[in-house]
């Protein structure tokens, strides 16, 4: 997410700090992604502005690569993309997260830290945007989340495990 999304205060964030504060999220579903018949393929575009705090999901069959071509956005590098692959052991959320490589601003080490700050934030948007998808399939709340590191440097090119999407339910 952006580089000052998770400091205390910022209208993304509910007055309880680490919580999505709903009423600054916009979803948008593209591709019958509202009404599926079948959940897999589904992928994520997230985005966000620093000068309202509001972020921007969209829900579709495949990622809104407009979404992520505004100038701003270009030079962060700071949107997320996610998709659901069914495997032979069930479905598995990928998360994908730019450290570092090609155009970016700011050092990896930093944007490293600072996506890993956020993530709990990105996971509770994916989960909240579209909770129609877990409630009518709920095997989805159940299945691995695996974030992708994505970076130039060695050291931070990694992939990790971040539970469930079920852990990053908002409770009322």
């Amino acid at each position: 997410m952006t580089l000052d999304l998770g400091s205390r205060g910022h209208p993304a964030w509910s007055d309880e700090v680490g919580r999505l504060n709903p009423d600054k999220l916009h979803v948008r579903f593209e591709g019958g992604a509202e009404e599926p018949s079948s959940p897999i393929p589904r992928c994520y575009t997230l985005t966000h502005s620093d000068r309202t705090g509001d972020l921007y999901l969209t829900v579709g069959p495949e990622h809104n690569i407009p979404q992520t071509r505004g100038w701003y956005t270009r030079l962060m590098r700071d949107e997320v993309l996610a998709e659901w692959e069914q495997t032979g052991e069930g479905p598995v959320l990928h998360v994908h997260c730019h450290v570092c490589g090609g155009l970016a601003l700011g050092p990896a080490r930093m944007r490293d830290a600072i996506f890993k700050r956020e993530l709990p934030l990105v996971l509770e948007t994916i989960r909240f945007g579209d909770r129609g998808l877990f409630d009518r399939w709920p095997d989805f709340d159940r299945a691995p989340i695996r974030v992708h590191f994505q970076a130039s440097k060695a050291r931070y090119n990694r992939v990790e495990d971040w539970g469930v999407p079920a852990d990053y339910r908002l409770e009322p």
